[in-house]
C-alpha cells in the first residue's frame, strides 16, 4: 500500500502533527509509526504538565508567537476532549537586587508580548504565597497545568478517529527517499509513503542521518532530575514558583511546581544524561555515552558552560546543595522533604562549534521533513508548531 503521509514519532509533536494533517485533508491515508508500546512515553511524558504563556521570548519571535497561539490551542483541545486542566497561573520571583532588574525588563518583554503580567511587591507577593520569599514576583495569570500523556491519548484517538493508523512498539531501522515515495523499514515490515514526517525527538539526529541527510549537530541528552514534596506539603504554593531567568545560563534553573494530581515537584536541575532514554540516575547506555563523547561540539559546549555544569553536578550529587536552590523561593523547605520523582531527558541539540540550538531546526528534503529541534515549551506549542510543519511541506 501507498499511503499518502507517513510521520514518524509518537511524542506530542509527532502527534499534533498527523492529527492536524488529517483534519487539514480529510479522506487521506496516513499512518504514524511509534517505536514504544505506548503514546508520549519521553520527552511529552516526563516534563513538568505546565501549560506555558511564552512570557521568556523575545517579542515578534516564532517562539513567543507558537507559545501564545499554543496556550489557547491546548486549552481549547482539553475543553473539547475532556481532559482536566488547571489555570493556576505562574509567579517569577525575584530574590536579590540583580534579579529585581532583570524582573522589570522581563515585565517589558511581557507586555510587548501580549501577556497578561501583575508585578508584584515582596508584601504582596507574601500575601499571595506565605511560604515564598522573594523582593518582588511577576504574575503570569494565564499559566495552567495538564498532563500531557492525556492530550497524547486524546490526539491519538482523533488519528484513529478520523481514519488514520497508528503502528506501537515499531523501531524504524531504514529510511530511503526515491522517486514518488519514501519507505520507511522496520523488523520484517516496510511502509512506503508520498510524504514522510519524522518527529523523532530524542532520537531525531539519528533518523535523519538513517535517511541519508548530512546534518552538523548532535542530540546531547540533558537529564532533570525532580524530587516530589510530601502529600502533606501539597498546599505549599498556590501558584507555580519559577526563579527569574539568568541569560548566562543555558537552563531555567530549579522551581516549585503544582502538577495536575494536586502533588508538588521541585525541579528540575540539568546535568549530562549517561544515555537518551535512561531516566535511572544509575543506568548507562554505553552506546549513547560513546556517541556524544566523540562529538566535538559536545566537549566544546561543556567548556563553554563549565561553571552551571560544575554546579549542577555538585547539586545532583549532593541533596543538601539541590535543597539550597529550593530554599531560595521556599525556606521553610527541609532534606527530608526531597522525595525521589522520576527525572526527565531533554533533547538538546548541539552544533559542532558548542553552542546549544535554542530555535526551531528542520530538514527537508523534497518528499522528507526532519524535525530535528523543537525547543521548549513545544508540549505547549504542539498544535501551531504542527500546522508550520505542514505548511512548510506545503500541506494546505
Amino acid at each position: 500500500m501507498l499511503y499518502d503521509y507517513c510521520v514518524i514519532g509518537g511524542g506530542i509533536v509527532g502527534l499534533a502533527t498527523a492529527m492536524r494533517l488529517i483534519e487539514r485533508r480529510p479522506g487521506c491515508s496516513l499512518v504514524l509509526i511509534e517505536k514504544e508500546s505506548a503514546l508520549g512515553l519521553h520527552q511529552t511524558g516526563h516534563n513538568s504538565g505546565v501549560i506555558h504563556a511564552g512570557i521568556y521570548y523575545p517579542p515578534g519571535s516564532l517562539k513567543a508567537e507558537l507559545c501564545r497561539k499554543g496556550a489557547q490551542a491546548t486549552k481549547d483541545f482539553c475543553t473539547a476532549n475532556s481532559i482536566p486542566f488547571e489555570i493556576c497561573g505562574k509567579l517569577l520571583v525575584a530574590t536579590n537586587p540583580r534579579e529585581m532588574t532583570r524582573m522589570h525588563a522581563l515585565f517589558e518583554r511581557s507586555v510587548a508580548n501580549n501577556i497578561e503580567v501583575e508585578r508584584l511587591s515582596a508584601d504582596e507577593l507574601a500575601e499571595r504565597e506565605p511560604n515564598v520569599a522573594g523582593l518582588g514576583a511577576l504574575l503570569v495569570p494565564s499559566t495552567g497545568i495538564v498532563d500531557y500523556r492525556k492530550v497524547c491519548q486524546a490526539m491519538g484517538g482523533t488519528i484513529e478517529r478520523l481514519g488514520g493508523a497508528i503502528v506501537l512498539g515499531t523501531k524504524v531501522t531504514g529510511i530511503a527517499e526515491a522517486g514518488a515515495a519514501v519507505t520507511v523499514s522496520s523488523a520484517g515490515q516496510s511502509w512506503r509513503a508520498q510524504k514522510l514526517i519524522v518527529c523523532g525527538g530524542l532520537q531525531s539526529d539519528r533518523l535523519a542521518t538513517l535517511a541519508g541527510l548530512s546534518i552538523k549537530h548532535r542530540i546531547v541528552p540533558f537529564r532533570g532530575e525532580y524530587y516530589r514534596l510530601p502529600a502533606a506539603k501539597n498546599d505549599i504554593v498556590r501558584h507555580l514558583i519559577y526563579p527569574i531567568p539568568d541569560p548566562e545560563l543555558p537552563f531555567l534553573g530549579i522551581h516549585l511546581t503544582r502538577m495536575i494530581d494536586g502533588s508538588v515537584t521541585v525541579g528540575p536541575n540539568a546535568v549530562i544524561g549517561l544515555g537518551r532514554e535512561t531516566y535511572s540516575k544509575l543506568k548507562v547506555n554505553l552506546a549513547d555515552l560513546l556517541d556524544y563523547l566523540a562529538f566535538p561540539g559536545f566537549w566544546k559546549t561543556v567548556l563553554q558552560n563549565r561553571g552551571s555544569a560544575v554546579s549542577e553536578l555538585r547539586n545532583s550529587l549532593w541533596k543538601p546543595g539541590y535543597l539550597a536552590q529550593c530554599r531560595k523561593y521556599c525556606p521553610s523547605l527541609e532534606i527530608g522533604d526531597l522525595l525521589p520523582y522520576e527525572a526527565g531527558i531533554r533533547a538538546q541539540a548541539v552544533n559542532r562549534d558548542g553552542t546549544m540550538v535554542h530555535d526551531f531546526l528542520f530538514e527537508q528534503t523534497e518528499r522528507m521533513l526532519h524535525v530535528c529541534n523543537a525547543p521548549s515549551p513545544a508540549a505547549t506549542s504542539a498544535i501551531p508548531i504542527a500546522d508550520q510543519i505542514l505548511d512548510r511541506m506545503a500541506i494546505v
